[in-house]
């Protein structure tokens, strides 16, 4: 029997179920009491969901958000919708995948259709070495390069990076890992954050310019910790660098609205956040350098109000597509299959 989300009685307000399938740490610092309280306010209960319990069995849920992995997590998601195929399921997980490659997930931004006028975009020239041998030919790119995982699943070992400055660092590094061109910045980076519709972005800072001096390093390379605290000791104190940071202009917010409307379309995610740099060389060329998923959003300013409006727009839309559904079938059955929410809101698979 295929089961329909739950309508209020007569005469009382609707209220809406969004389950919340996250790993412990992520709980904690998402699942925040100002953001329960915020959208209870809305109309909207945020449940746990007991990753040891099977899921079909803890709905019904008008809408799941999650950021677990494996095969055995995808299974349950597959008999939750075959279950509740009216709910939402906030993103797919092959969707996710994409951006567990740091090659795939930047080659979105390729995709994109969107104008570029006086503001452009890109990404930084990179290559993928899979073994040491590779390592000997940089394929066009030119020091200094920042080496990156190629895997990008949140782990520790993934966030391990390092600015190599010359052939000399090349030999510490383990592949596989991505090359990255290292495009002087200004040492600011813009941090977007994509709720479906809803975009906000902030400024940050960044890894510092580094000059055709400091190639010649005879260390090679740094780790990005070790760049972060020279960096620290070489500033003039906190305060003169946070007042550089200030006086940094941020992009426009038409074009950055656009860059996230496209890709939330090439990536058919709902739940995201993208890195952009500007390049000191071009000051209207923006490269994104990183794209993750279900980032920490409680870093953002008014990160309650963002996610329950983005709440409120998914179990709506799903109300009203379920509406319809009834309307244009007559009485017959729920359509069949398993199906995710994509970027539009729509739940397909």
């Amino acid at each position: 029997k295929i089961l329909g989300l739950p309508m209020a009685d007569d005469g009382e307000k609707r209220r809406y179920r969004v389950g919340y399938a996250l790993a412990p740490k992520k709980q904690e610092s998402f699942i925040q009491q100002s953001l329960v309280d915020r959208a209870k306010e809305r109309g909207i209960d945020l449940v746990r969901i007991d990753a040891g319990r099977p899921l079909a069995e803890q709905g019904p849920f008008d809408c799941v958000i999650h950021k677990l992995y494996g095969e055995e997590w995808r299974n349950q998601l597959r008999e939750f919708v075959e279950k509740y195929p009216r709910a939402a399921v906030i993103d797919s997980p092959e969707a996710i995948e994409r951006l567990h490659n740091r090659i795939s997930m930047l080659q979105a931004v390729s995709e994109l259709q969107i104008p570029q006028e006086s503001e452009t975009f890109g990404i930084p020239k990179q290559i993928v070495i899979y073994d040491a041998e590779t390592l000997e030919s940089l394929a066009g790119l030119e020091f200094p390069v920042i080496a990156k995982p190629l895997v990008a699943d949140g782990s520790a070992k993934s966030h391990k990076m390092s600015l190599v400055f010359n052939p000399t660092g090349l030999a510490k590094l383990r592949p596989p890992l991505v090359l990255q061109e290292f495009v002087n910045h200004d040492g600011v980076i813009f941090k977007a954050f994509v709720a479906g519709d809803h975009v906000r972005y902030v400024k940050r800072k960044s890894l510092p310019n580094v000059s055709a001096e400091k190639l010649g390093n005879p260390v090679g390379s740094l780790s990005f910790s070790q760049v972060s605290n020279m960096t620290e000791r070489r500033r003039g104190g906190e305060e003169e660098y946070y007042e550089d940071l200030r006086e940094s202009a941020m992009p426009p917010l038409s074009f950055m609205e656009e860059m996230a409307r496209g890709l939330r379309r090439a990536l058919g995610l709902n739940l995201f956040n993208f890195d952009v740099i500007r390049d000191v060389r071009v000051g209207n060329r923006y490269l994104v350098i990183d794209i993750n998923y279900f980032p920490g959003y409680a870093k953002m300013p008014g990160y309650e109000a963002v996610l329950t409006d983005f709440f409120w727009d998914v179990v709506r839309q799903a109300e009203l597509r379920s509406a319809a559904h009834d309307a244009a079938a007559e009485g017959s059955a729920a359509g069949n299959g398993d199906r995710l929410c994509n970027s539009d809101g729509h739940v397909s698979f």
